[in-house]
């Protein structure tokens, strides 16, 4: 049985519906399993089951991991910057008989080590590194996801607002990083590894919303703002050393965040997925 946390994202919804198809028995985790989403055919599989649990609260996450073998491990949203203890978490993991943990942290962990943006990322791999388990980390650069942030005003507008709009960076396809989620909590050879995960190309905001434009076949409008509007908008949902951290990455990227790496196509034997593909899956979401 897998374990996965952060089983709505956009991440653990995809690497579920992987594990289901691969016959894996999975406990899809949520803060909210009584919302679960919409379910895609390997949802309502008989081999998935929907549990509440919180990353942040070991004592939640005891009866998810009951009977586990591997398990997942997402933060997002405010658990980037609060809660317990996270070798609690993993005390909890190693009581239930969990022997394999695949973490997702951040390509910035490694890149500005001393980011307070990423300290709390930083405690769940130095935990995860103590806990006497199997583990793997990833650490994805941007996600193509956060285009969504554009969705509503691309409805509405057919207009995108982003700071930067020209400066692009190697944006990675969630669905890439579920996959190799999955090849690391299911096969063997990937203990103790820490996997870089971009995109196959550098892309800008600009040329995102080009990408969405073509999709959609409309013009979409990018309007590119001030740091300092940027930063009052994320502010609105994302806590102040994180935006800071965000902006820093997206304004002015270190030569090793705009580094290509090859560890999507090492780990699935494939290339990374680029942007357009992304959006060709998700164009419903701006239409």
């Amino acid at each position: 049985m897998i374990t996965v946390t952060g089983a709505t994202g956009n991440i653990g919804r995809t690497l579920v519906d992987l594990l289901a198809e691969a016959g894996e028995e999975v406990v899809a985790v949520s803060r909210h399993p009584q919302r679960p989403p919409q379910p895609r055919q390997a949802f309502g599989g008989s081999g998935v089951r929907w549990a509440e649990g919180h990353v942040g609260d070991a004592t939640s996450m005891r009866a998810p991991l009951a009977g586990a073998r591997a398990l997942f491990i997402v933060l997002g949203g405010e658990l980037n910057a609060w809660g317990e203890d996270p070798k609690l978490l993993l005390r909890a993991a190693a009581d239930a008989g969990v022997e394999r943990v695949v973490l997702v942290s951040s390509q910035v962990s490694a890149t500005r080590p001393e980011a307070a943006s990423h300290a709390r990322l930083r405690e769940f791999e130095a935990a995860v590194r103590a806990s006497g388990l199997d583990f793997t980390i990833l650490r994805p650069g941007g996600f193509a996801s956060n285009a969504f942030a554009w969705a509503e005003t691309i409805r509405t507008k057919r207009t995108a607002f982003a700071p930067f709009a020209d400066v692009a960076l190697p944006v990675v396809d969630p669905a890439d990083i579920a996959a190799v989620a999955a090849t690391a909590l299911r096969e063997d050879g990937h203990g103790g590894r820490v996997y870089e995960l971009t995109g196959p190309e550098l892309v800008s905001p600009r040329q995102q919303t080009a990408a969405i434009s073509a999709a959609l076949g409309e013009e979409v409008t990018l309007v590119e703002l001030p740091r300092e509007e940027a930063h009052a908008a994320m502010a609105r949902f994302m806590p102040e050393e994180a935006v800071t951290g965000t902006l820093d990455v997206l304004g002015a990227p270190l030569p090793a965040e705009l580094r290509i790496s090859a560890d999507v196509e090492t780990v699935l034997g494939r290339p990374a997925g680029g942007f357009g593909g992304w959006v060709g899956r998700n164009v419903q979401a701006f239409r």
